[in-house]
């Protein structure tokens, strides 16, 4: 967790500041003689700083102290009347800009952020969370200033969306943005971006040096040309999962130590097979099948680029994993702005293609990156929306596929699942729902056991349906009604009602929500005796009590229970 270290010297700051340590666990005053003692005992014993002081005066006490931005801890400072929080040091590399942010959100200040390509919203090269190198601030200003980029990726990883003078057909004497894992040389208008490819499968004897293994594995790269920043993880046998050379190997490269049991390792087709190793574990092989396997769970898709080497007591392989398309199924909610979630939002600015139904796209162009191509239809095409989606991260894209409320109910992330098989990498990304919104509008009527339930029998037989409005029924739930009525479905609802009415009192609330959380929102209560049905439509969610769901000063409450209480 991230350390940080709060710096006031006035009444006001440290009042602000103890706003902040009361958000914060991870977030404490740094008391000193001095403000510039505690500034740089701050500076010195924490990742990050949020300094209630004037600019200038932190800039002066910590120009000494300054090294290299990637390990110097973000500094953010705030004015005396927290009307500001400004991103001063370590703005991409250590955070300092997702902190000023943060800061802001809870002081109501305004985050400051001076990063140009944070200012131009382009995707800075150091914030694509892959190693990169070379002739950075080179390539920075080209993209900035709109000059042409070239390109070159040795396969199709799923980069976030790039402005279109970044394209793989620029002019030969243009900036390059190279992708691979490969030593390259490096010139002044190169940067290289270090993708995860490599696995490295590592085997050893008991006792294994970490200085050996770490040696050998340095070597084994240097002599294939592979950059060490593209190891994405160390693999091996579940035997040599306690093995504290490898172990240690891995956390020195900052990358997580993966094994497999023997039996899988033994089902690998491998170059060198080895008996004697056969004998000793289990399997013929474990540097080059651990290698090609990469990690559980993964179906790999891998080659040897180098095969087994051995030292005394260590054995090293290392195989090139292609690269697994990524789809981001993102709920955006049930409409405003505020209510969706900032991961939401981070996976669209993520993304290099945004699949989705044309409304809900239109509700979040203003957050898309340049250069982000939109595949957006009508109603009724859910299914081909999916396949579009599946289809472009099978191409190796990163993809956002986006519903509204959340993805996974009544939304898209079962149909796109139904097709996206393990050669893709999924997240599912929650947002909250229309009958969370209207919930909270009605009062708090989800206070018990509740069910969802969709009246709409375009996919589902009314027999279905029916069957399951009576169970919820006969099992005393209350019932949030999806798809309620519409112009060609306007009986459903009276039924659904009526069989409702069957196990309930006629008193019974029933809320009615339409537009929840967007214009035009409308909230309207009832009973089952009383509902008008006329004021239902597709763009409402009905809420219907249990016997239990009573009116509490015109709201919807269903007592939760607590035996404590009786």
């Amino acid at each position: 967790m991230t350390r940080i270290g709060l710096v006031a010297a006035t009444a006001a700051g440290r009042r602000h500041a103890r706003t902040l340590a009361a958000a914060w666990p991870h977030a404490h005053l740094v008391e000193a003689d001095t403000a510039a003692d505690a500034l740089r005992a701050a500076f010195t014993g924490h990742d990050a700083v949020v300094a209630f002081l004037a600019t200038g005066a932190v800039v002066r006490i910590l120009a000494p102290l300054l090294g290299d931005k990637r390990t110097d801890p973000a500094v953010v400072v705030v004015d005396e009347a927290a009307r500001h929080a400004v991103a001063l040091l370590g703005g991409h590399a250590g955070g300092a800009n997702a902190l000023a942010a943060d800061v802001g959100a809870l002081l109501d200040a305004r985050p400051v952020v001076t990063t140009a390509t944070d200012a131009a919203d382009l995707p800075g090269l150091d914030t694509l969370g892959w190693p990169v190198e070379g002739a950075v601030a080179a390539v920075t200003r080209a993209l900035l200033d709109g000059e042409p980029v070239r390109l070159v990726a040795d396969a199709a990883w799923p980069l976030p969306a790039l402005p279109p003078h970044v394209r793989a057909d620029a002019p030969a004497d243009a900036h390059r943005l190279l992708v691979t894992d490969r030593l390259v040389p490096l010139d002044g208008r190169t940067a290289v971006l270090r993708p995860p490819s490599l696995v490295v499968g590592v085997g050893g004897s008991r006792g294994v040096p970490a200085g050996q293994v770490r040696d050998l594995l340095d070597r084994v790269l240097a002599a294939a040309g592979l950059s060490p920043a593209s190891v994405r993880c160390l693999a091996s046998a579940d035997i040599k999962a306690d093995e504290a050379g490898i172990r240690a190997t891995a956390d020195a490269l900052g990358v997580p130590l993966v094994t497999h049991p023997a039996a899988d390792l033994a089902a690998v087709d491998v170059p060198h097979p080895s008996e004697v190793v056969r004998a000793a574990v289990g399997t013929p092989s474990v540097a080059e099948a651990a290698a090609l396997l990469g990690e559980p769970g993964r179906r790999p898709d891998a080659a040897l680029v180098a095969p087994k080497t051995a030292s005394a007591m260590a054995t090293v392989a290392v195989a090139r994993h292609a690269p697994r398309g990524r789809l981001a199924i993102v709920g955006l909610g049930p409409g405003a702005a505020d209510l969706r979630t900032p991961r939401a939002l981070a996976e669209l600015r993520r993304a290099a293609v945004v699949v989705g139904l044309d409304q809900y796209v239109d509700q979040v162009r203003d957050v898309l990156r340049p250069g982000t191509r939109i595949l957006a239809s009508g109603l009724g095409a859910e299914e081909e929306r999916a396949r579009a989606a599946v289809a472009e991260a099978a191409a190796g894209h990163a993809v956002a596929l986006v519903g509204s409320g959340d993805a996974g109910v009544y939304a898209m992330a079962s149909p796109a699942l139904e097709h996206a098989d393990d050669r893709i990498d999924v997240v599912g990304v929650p947002g909250v729902t229309a009958a969370l919104a209207a919930s909270a509008l009605l009062g708090a009527p989800l206070g018990h056991d509740h069910a969802y339930l969709s009246l709409s029998d375009l996919h589902t037989p009314w027999e279905v349906i029916e069957r399951r409005v009576a169970a919820a029924a006969e099992g005393d739930f209350v019932a949030l009604l999806y798809n309620p009525r519409s112009r060609a479905r306007d009986w459903q609802l009276a039924a659904a009602l009526k069989t409702f009415a069957a196990h309930r009192p006629p008193d019974t609330p029933v809320g009615v929500v339409r537009n929840a959380s967007r214009p035009g929102e409308r909230v309207h209560l009832a009973t089952l005796a009383t509902l008008d049905a006329a004021v239902v439509d597709m763009y409402s969610v009905v809420v219907v009590g249990s016997s239990r769901t009573r009116l509490v000063a015109g709201r919807m409450v269903t007592p939760r229970g607590y035996r404590w209480r009786a």
